[in-house]
Formats: structure tokens, C-alpha cells, sequence
């Protein structure tokens, strides 16, 4: 598993279809899909570790949400909170872990 994080609008989606030479449908948006699973009041722990079991190979595209003004809606900061729990399970997992910070990508792992 590879994971790419960083901030909305860093270059993410464009630095992962040029190394690995794949279209923008070719990766998984985890953090689209956790805000969807607090909404539909699932367990998302459980969920990302079900992905993980399920799919070893898949390269996935996060927005880290973590930065910025903690949200007033109960629902977001959940989300926000989640968002991190899963960034740092998907480090420990991931074989190559990398932060795209003004389109410049950092292999931190």
C-alpha cells in the first residue's frame, strides 16, 4: 500500500498519476469515504481495517484535515479526528508513505 497526504489543492492527484502512471479514477480518496461512513453512523475503524485487509495494493489519495480551526459541527470534528486516527494506521501499513506539501512531494516513509 501506498498512502499520499497532504493539503486540498497540493498536487496529490497529479503527483500520483505521473509516478505511477495511472488516471485520476485509479486511486482511493479515503478521506471522501470516512466523512460517509460517520454519516451513515458506521465504524470506521473497523471499515479502514477491512480495506487494508482487502486491498494491500491500493495507492490512496488523503486530504490531511488536520491543520486549520477545529469545526464547530459535532459531525466535522468527528471527521477530522477520524480522518488523523486513520492517516497514522495507514502510515504503520502503508509500504511508502508520502506528503505533497506546494506540489512538492516528500517521501516520509
Amino acid at each position: 500500500m501506498i498512502l499520499i497526504f497532504g493539503g486540498a489543492y497540493q498536487g496529490k492527484i497529479a503527483y500520483a498519476m505521473e509516478r505511477f502512471n495511472l488516471n485520476e479514477n485509479s486511486f482511493f480518496k479515503i478521506d471522501k469515504w470516512i466523512l460517509e461512513l460517520i454519516k451513515a453512523d458506521m465504524n470506521v475503524e473497523e471499515a479502514v481495517q477491512e480495506f487494508i485487509a482487502n486491498n494491500p495494493n491500493a495507492i490512496i489519495i488523503c486530504n490531511d484535515i488536520s491543520c486549520g480551526i477545529v469545526p464547530i459541527d459535532p459531525v466535522m470534528r468527528k471527521w477530522r479526528e477520524a480522518v488523523g486516527r486513520t492517516l497514522a494506521r495507514l502510515s504503520q501499513e502503508s509500504s511508502e508513505v508520502i506528503r505533497l506539501f506546494c506540489g512538492i512531494a516528500t517521501r516520509i516513509k
